[in-house]
């Protein structure tokens, strides 16, 4: 597995562009911000080529721990899910 940093996503814009690492920096922040803005609005964030992230209402329910089965209550809350668009997929599929 591969973890990629906010460092690491910085390093790529200065180096497939003209940009230095404060131009870089700040052209990422306002990336993720736009985004995080956008979910907390309830917008669909649309990348193409690459996919969409969707927020959605889960409803609260009644969970159970695996060893104990012992149950208890599950909040209803907010989460981002991610939908690859179809190009991505072809690609992945297509890579092996």
């Amino acid at each position: 597995m591969t973890t990629i940093t906010k460092n690491d996503l910085i390093h790529l814009a200065m180096h497939n562009s003209l940009l230095k690492k404060p131009e870089a920096t700040k052209f990422v922040d306002d990336f993720f911000e736009v985004m995080v803005k956008s979910l907390e609005s309830g917008d669909i964030v649309k990348i193409p080529g690459f996919g969409n992230f969707i927020l959605r209402d889960k409803n609260a329910r009644i969970g159970r721990n695996p060893k104990t089965k012992q149950e208890y209550p599950i909040a209803a809350r907010r989460v981002v899910s991610f939908r690859t668009s179809n190009i991505l997929k072809k690609s992945i599929r297509d890579h092996n």
